[in-house]
C-alpha cells in the first residue's frame, strides 16, 4: 500500500469522488429536488428553464468553491493542531 503522501503527491486522493453522505435527509433532499426539477420543466418555458439550470449550476459552482475553501481551512487548523500537540509551548501540566 502506498503512503498517503505518495498519493497526494500523485494526484490519486480525491476523496469527493468516493463520498456517500450518511445524514439521513440527503436522499430525500435530493429526491424533493429531482421532482421540483420535473415539475419545474414541466410549468416553465424551455428559455425559463434553462434559466433555472444555470442559476443551479452557478449555485453549485459556489457551494464547490466555498467547500473547497472550507477542507482546506480545516486541514490547516488539523495541521496546527498536530503542530500543537507535538510542540506545545514546552510546559507540562501535571493533574
Amino acid at each position: 500500500m502506498k503512503s498517503i503522501l505518495e498519493e497526494l503527491y500523485r494526484g490519486n486522493l480525491n476523496p469527493e469522488e468516493q463520498m456517500i453522505p450518511t445524514d439521513p435527509e440527503y436522499r430525500e433532499l435530493n429526491r424533493k429536488l429531482s421532482d421540483l426539477m420535473v415539475e419545474a420543466k414541466r410549468k416553465f418555458s424551455e428559455d425559463d428553464f434553462k434559466t433555472l439550470e444555470e442559476i443551479l449550476d452557478l449555485n453549485g459552482e459556489s457551494s464547490s468553491i466555498v467547500a473547497s475553501e472550507a477542507f482546506v481551512q480545516g486541514f490547516r487548523m488539523g495541521a496546527l493542531v498536530m503542530v500543537e500537540v507535538f510542540c506545545g509551548d514546552g510546559k507540562w501540566v501535571i493533574g
